[in-house]
């Protein structure tokens, strides 16, 4: 589709605006607000249909601002949809309008009049509604709404049990009929504070500046995870650019960021993304200058590093981290991530004599309790012996080519069945190879190797073996060499 043309101004009217606007400002001052706009509204036809910008812009920002002086917000409302709306109106002069009535919104919401504030910003909501030229505005207009019902939500009545039920019964054309009426209680509140946002892509807005952008799809990201809509958070954090809040200036946009991604991922036991979040948190300077708040940090790399299933991305990160120089100061962390860096067994007995106190405290591994009824740190503190159990599996199968399986889950601390069911596991996951013989009951971690493999094998054993042969009958020649030559000396 071609770009449109801007009109050609055909004529200009600056000399009949500039006479008109005191004479009309004076009339609305003397009580004779509709006269006023009526001269106004006659003189922006002849401006807009010869295409004076200059002139129409004046007189669309005039009328709004006569209306709102003399207190006829109502006249407001009327002017503003009256004047967007009029045949080949031109856009750079409705933008100058929207902009100069969206300025009033903050001066009537000071004066405690919150439905003539509703009323103004509903107005201007329709206006921009479809219109690529005006979407800036309107996005910041949805964004002072759904702040508005966020707000409501903090001092609604909570849902009735009985109300959560029939939502969850009706049909999808009850809900949306549902969403159009007037919320009530605070999840409804929210639900149109978060749907607001969310019927907006911003990513695409070429006008809106790179920070506004981000913060608008935080606040988005924000409002579904109040609500526990985490497909949407995680939709929402891909559209951000990670290099850009790593940029100066953006600490705080980049805090914002990664907390709602360490929700996101506990939600989801995702450890390792979690680790990774903290990891970007620790990297922030504003961070680091807080000593004691870099060591809370800190903390949560390693509990989350630990946790997180074994990999080659897992295992480096825990190595790297046993290396940094910040850790040591954390004597009993460091302890922590060291031993799954060696190899060597962990007890988890011994385990939870020495870390259990600690790690229990924490917000990772609390058990549930009154004000806190979570059952997430029990959780968390079974999959930690899941790990542990895992790398002595691990261990044994760098020691043992075969090992029976009594004494396999006497070196684990497990029951036979409980045993088998990891290194099961660990065998699917493709982590270690094993084969259970289950009537011996041997566990076998040695992989036999194929007809070719073996071969080669032979063939680079034999070729080494010749290779030796060779070297020592040249040395026994050198000997030989050398006492000849004594001899005859």
């Amino acid at each position: 589709m071609a770009p449109e043309v801007p009109r050609k101004q055909e004529k200009d009217f600056s000399k009949e605006v500039g006479e008109l606007v005191p004479e009309a400002t004076k009339m609305a001052e003397a009580g004779q607000l509709q006269e006023a706009i009526d001269k106004l509204l006659a003189l922006e036809k002849l401006t807009r249909n010869a295409a004076d910008l200059s002139s129409t812009s004046q007189i669309l920002t005039l009328i709004p601002t006569l209306a709102y002086k003399a207190s006829n917000l109502p006249l407001l409302n009327s002017t503003v949809v009256l004047l967007a709306k009029r045949h080949g109106q031109l856009k750079e002069a409705v933008v100058k309008m929207i902009d100069v009535a969206m300025g009033f919104l903050s001066e009537i919401k000071e004066k405690g009049q919150e439905k003539e504030w509703l009323e103004l910003l509903e107005t201007l909501r329709t206006v921009t509604e479809g219109k690529i030229y005006l979407e800036l505005p309107r996005a910041r207009l949805t964004t002072l709404l759904s702040r508005h019902h966020e707000k409501l939500a903090e001092t609604a009545p909570a849902p009735t049990p009985e109300a959560s039920t029939s939502t969850a019964n009706k049909t999808t054309k009850e809900q949306a009929e549902d969403a159009k009426a007037e919320p009530v209680t605070s999840k409804e509140h929210l639900d149109r504070a978060a749907d607001l946002l969310s019927d907006l892509q911003v990513e695409t807005y070429s006008s809106m500046e790179r920070r506004e952008k981000t913060e608008f799809i935080l606040d988005q990201m924000r409002l579904e995870s109040q609500r526990g809509n985490w497909v949407r958070v995680r939709v929402g954090g891909r559209k951000i650019n990670r290099g850009y809040l790593k940029e100066e200036g953006n600490s705080d946009l980049k805090l914002r960021y990664y907390d709602l991604i360490i929700a996101l991922a506990l939600e989801e036991d995702a450890f390792l993304d979690a680790c990774k979040a903290y990891q970007e948190v620790y990297d922030t300077e504003e961070v680091k200058k807080d000593e004691a708040r870099a060591q809370q940090v800190l903390e949560m790399i390693t509990y989350f590093i630990v946790l997180a299933p074994h990999d080659n991305e897992q295992s480096d990160m825990v190595h790297k981290l046993a290396l940094k120089p910040e850790i040591e100061k954390l004597a009993l962390h460091h302890d922590l991530v060291k031993s799954f860096t060696v190899k060597e067994l962990m007890r988890w007995s011994s385990m939870g004599a020495l870390y259990g106190e600690t790690m229990r405290a924490s917000s990772v591994f609390s058990p549930p309790t009154a004000s806190s009824p979570s059952t997430k740190g029990d959780e968390r503190w079974e999959e930690l012996h899941k790990r542990v159990t895992e790398h002595n599996i691990r261990v044994i199968a760098l020691y043992y080519t075969r090992i029976t399986l009594a004494r396999l889950s006497e070196l684990l601390d497990l029951p036979s069945a409980q045993t088998e069911a990891v290194l099961s596991k660990l065998v699917v996951e493709g982590t270690i190879y094993a084969r259970i013989d289950r009537p011996a009951g041997v566990v076998d971690f040695k992989k036999k190797k194929a007809s070719e493999e073996v071969l080669n094998d032979w063939s680079g054993r034999l070729g080494e073996m010749l290779g030796l042969i060779e070297k020592t009958s040249h040395l026994i020649n050198k000997e030989y060499a050398v006492h000849a030559a004594k001899v005859v000396s």
